[in-house]
């Protein structure tokens, strides 16, 4: 079952994923004006003003910090070791480019968000790709709805982000890989996490304002440290960066597989396109679908842009002095490495206290995503009883093998993708007529 897993997430997540996701993030990026390149300092401007007086449950920058809060996790640190550990350094310019046409997706997702939000079977107001499709394009587009909800409540159940932090304990503490050490840390894990989760929307929220701005400071500073300690080797990562990403020794065959690998991850890692910031930015109270969108567009920028290539230049400056050989999938063992590498004695703990604060913090999001979609497809009271299968799957997380976790969370992603791409596209010409008549008016 696990390889037939695979199989399907390869395919899917090949060249169907980069020219839907990819493709279509270039469109909007075109189709915007350029409005990631022309639009930053508005974007910043936004997140300064930003109102609250519309339906919703929590504020524009806490919706920011909270989606921050999910793209910000293990995907940053692992995903970015087995993007390049499987193609190389070059796959790092990739998950830029994605970053770059993610930022202008996520302007039309965020803009989305806010413009159609719809009622669940209860009532209440929630925002998404399932009532963008239904109240944006019609009733007829509710199966479509109910396929993302579907996927939505499989690809949100954290399964990287609890199995690398299980391994990262192994590895560092020198603990045994046992089922018994797994499932320990699972219930452990999933004690910590269901303080918060249990809390719902406001309590996550809250607590992402605080701690994301925290846990971005303080990995900057530890990569800082890495880069100032060995500044003669930063040109030269930069070096193989582009020029593997277009390296055309090996044929077209090895480039195609680069970029496809850095799309692959960059999928995870800032979620554009995915639909899951349109989820969080919907339950903003933000009135102005324009201003969101801007908002929303700050987040690919951190986590795809900053985060990521904080990331990349220890692991590339460590396999430049001693080469990291493994087998198999093994994401965060070659991150930990490559930070004890880099700093001996005590980076690899560095990394693993970062590592705890990104998957925690991630985890805390994942279980709003979820209950969302969950309560979409079965209504908000029993929507809420999702958290504890959330929880009792993060257990479950913590003993299967990365391989597997891997494929499962690719292939999720990958078919939210559909019915939200399809949303965004069919829906981008009333974005631009609003961020045109936006833009007039704010002058």
């Amino acid at each position: 079952m696990g390889d037939f897993i695979t199989s399907v997430a390869d395919f899917v997540c090949g060249y169907p994923l980069f020219f839907w996701l990819i493709g279509g993030g270039l469109f909007l990026f075109i189709y915007s004006g350029a409005i990631p390149l022309r639009r930053i300092k508005w974007s910043i401007k936004a997140l300064r003003t930003s109102k609250s007086t519309g339906e919703g449950e929590i504020s524009s920058f806490q919706a920011l910090m909270s989606s921050i809060c999910s793209t910000v996790g293990m995907g940053n640190i692992a995903g970015v070791a087995i993007a390049i550990s499987i193609g190389g350094p070059g796959a790092i310019f990739w998950m830029w480019v994605s970053a770059l046409l993610g930022m202008g997706t996520k302007f039309f997702e965020g803009t989305l968000a806010i413009m159609y939000k719809g009622k669940d079977k209860d009532g209440n107001t929630h925002g998404g790709p399932m009532y963008i499709l239904t109240s944006g394009l019609g009733k007829h587009f509710r199966p479509l709805a109910i396929f993302f909800a579907v996927f939505g409540m499989i690809g949100t159940l954290c399964f990287m982000q609890a199995n690398q932090l299980t391994e990262s304990f192994i590895t560092v503490l020198d603990a045994p890989d046992t089922f018994n050490f797994r499932l320990i840390t699972g219930l452990i894990i999933g004690a910590v996490v269901s303080i918060v989760v249990l809390g719902g929307i406001k309590r996550i929220s809250k607590i992402a304002t605080k701690v994301v701005p925290a846990m971005v400071g303080l990995y900057f500073l530890l990569v800082f440290i890495i880069i100032i300690l060995n500044i003669e080797l930063l040109p030269k990562v930069f070096h193989q960066i582009v020029s593997e990403a277009f390296n055309l020794e090996a044929g077209f065959g090895a480039l195609a597989f680069v970029a496809l690998t850095g799309a692959r991850r960059a999928m995870y890692v800032n979620e554009a396109g995915v639909g899951t910031a349109s989820l969080m930015h919907g339950a903003s109270r933000n009135p102005e679908p324009v201003r969101e969108g801007l908002i929303a567009m700050i987040g690919p920028a951190i986590d795809s842009g900053l985060v990521c290539t904080l990331t990349s230049i220890p692991i590339l400056m460590a396999m430049t002095i001693s080469p990291i050989e493994v087998e198999g999938v093994k994401g965060l063992y070659i991150a930990l490495n490559a930070f004890e590498t880099m700093l001996p004695g005590w980076g690899e703990y560095a990394l693993m206290l970062i590592v705890f604060i990104f998957a925690i913090t991630t985890m805390f999001s994942y279980s709003f995503y979820g209950t969302e979609c969950a309560s979409y497809l079965f209504g908000e009271k029993n929507g809420k009883y999702y958290d504890y299968f959330y929880l009792f799957m993060i257990v479950v997380a913590c003993i299967i093998s990365l391989d597997l976790v891997v494929s499962i969370m690719d292939l999720a992603f990958a078919l939210m993708t559909i019915p939200t791409m399809y949303a965004i596209l069919r829906l981008s010409p009333k974005v631009r007529r609003a961020a045109k008549i936006y833009f007039q008016k704010e002058g």
